[in-house]
């Protein structure tokens, strides 16, 4: 329907990057994951397949400099569910603070919004952000998210108090600081679709306007093991290289095209902790019989996570 091979047939050879700037209802979809002749879009630009909310947010975040990459702000695990048993993000927040020289991370019952806005409750007027979410190179978010079609600035990243919303993120957060913002929640890169005026608003827009340069975001809800080794290698490809959107699409691309056996050689060398080396190791023995297997292979696994903004 998109005639998409009509299109990048008019594409001259030499261009190497794409940024995509969808409409409307395109918003929802992994353009990225689109299946071109014997492949994915995400497989024929060397430098990255990238989206932007509009073309005047792309022209703004384009002239932002913010190369320092030392600093992380998270928050992980906030509601019950997500810490109960077990921690669900499988550490990888613990795998990624180990790229940071100075790292904040406000955990559990801890991630609420009083810590992350100062003084919201006394003056609405004079809110104080987090002196470290103010100075961070990279914020990280492991919580539940949601899209309020109806209202979007009302969406919500669920803390463990309550939720903090678009609304906050847009009239409050100062991110000059900051070169990526990761949101590992669900449906945190849908936008408003149904009015052509306010088709980017969304949370990408919202970090965008707040300060951000780049916004990694998901359209649907993965399972928690392929969402947790895709953080963690793309970070780990972040420590490479600078250019934001070729570190996480080179991510997919391992997490689609890695086996069973892959992965248990990759586990023996990353960074978590032996404990969750063999509960991996162990997790791939029993779903998969052949190491053969490449187990995050469907579009599902692996083409979730979108690159919003400078992309470097």
């Amino acid at each position: 329907m998109l005639h998409i091979e009509d299109i990048l047939d008019q594409i001259p050879k030499q261009c190497d990057r794409l940024i995509l700037i969808p409409h409307r209802n395109l918003h929802l979809f992994p353009l990225h994951a689109l299946p071109v002749k014997e492949s994915y879009l995400i497989d024929l630009f060397p430098n990255g397949v990238g989206y932007a909310p509009s073309c005047q947010l792309l022209q703004q975040v384009q002239l932002r400099q913010c190369r320092d990459f030392q600093s992380l702000f998270a928050i992980q695990n906030p509601t019950e569910d997500l810490y109960q048993g077990y921690e669900k993000d499988l550490v990888a927040v613990a795998a990624i603070k180990k790229q940071f020289n100075d790292v904040k991370i406000l955990k559990q019952d801890q991630a609420n919004k009083p810590a992350i806005l100062l003084g919201i409750n006394e003056n609405i007027h004079n809110v104080i952000l987090n002196e470290k979410l103010l100075k961070a190179n990279c914020v990280f978010f492991f919580c539940h998210g949601y899209f309020n079609s109806a209202s979007p600035q009302d969406s919500g990243l669920q803390l463990a108090d309550g939720n903090l919303t678009l609304a906050d993120i847009i009239t409050y957060f100062k991110l000059e600081n900051c070169r990526l913002v990761t949101l590992s929640a669900c449906e945190t890169g849908f936008t408003d679709f149904t009015s052509t005026s306010d088709e980017y608003i969304g949370f990408p827009s919202g970090f965008l306007l707040a300060g951000s340069t780049n916004v990694v975001s998901s359209l649907w809800t993965v399972s928690a093991t392929a969402t947790a080794l895709l953080m963690i290698k793309f970070y780990e490809e972040l420590q490479q290289q600078s250019n934001i959107v070729l570190a996480l699409n080179t991510a997919q691309r391992w997490l689609r095209d890695t086996t069973v056996k892959g992965f248990q050689n990759w586990l023996s060398n990353c960074s978590l902790s032996l404990v969750w080396q063999a509960q991996l190791n162990q997790y791939f023995d029993d779903q998969h019989e052949n190491a053969s297997t490449k187990p995050f292979e469907s579009p599902f696994y692996w083409a979730a996570f979108c690159n919003i903004g400078k992309g470097v």
